[in-house]
């Protein structure tokens, strides 16, 4: 084994561990290789997709409440785009246990709310294997 020595003559190891860095809710996470268990990793929550949805149901509640009528009703009220307003109203069409995976952070990294607000299918069953969640 050969190695190189510091200046006070110790011998020096050195150790590489590939690792990934994901933002996630606007903080730096550490990924472990694709296939390696990570004990160290908690599941952290998502704290942007956690208030998407919460707006998202918010807003869902309010449409079938009838206190807006409209998309175009409820952006003027909430002040903001009508299209912001239609993207983020889609999470309200999640699968319960996408939703539960997001709450708990326990959604895939590559889940973020960018890739919450594209277009996906109404079905469940399309939406966890896009998302890939609960296969």
């Amino acid at each position: 084994m050969s190695g190189s020595r510091d200046e006070h003559g110790e011998r020096i190891i050195t150790v590489r561990v590939p690792l990934m860095l994901r933002k996630r809710g606007g903080r730096k996470h550490i990924l472990a290789p694709a296939g390696e268990a990570s004990t160290l990793e908690q599941p952290e929550p998502n704290t942007t997709l956690i208030k998407a949805l919460a707006r998202a149901f918010r807003w869902r509640k309010l449409l079938e409440e009838g206190l807006h009528t409209t998309l175009a009703d409820l952006a003027a009220a909430e002040k903001i785009n009508p299209s912001y307003v239609s993207r983020i109203l889609r999470l309200a069409l999640l699968a319960p246990d996408i939703t539960e995976a997001i709450l708990n952070g326990e959604q895939p990294a590559t889940f973020s709310l960018t890739r919450a607000m594209q277009p996906f299918p109404v079905e469940w069953s399309a939406q966890r294997q896009i998302f890939g969640v609960g296969n």
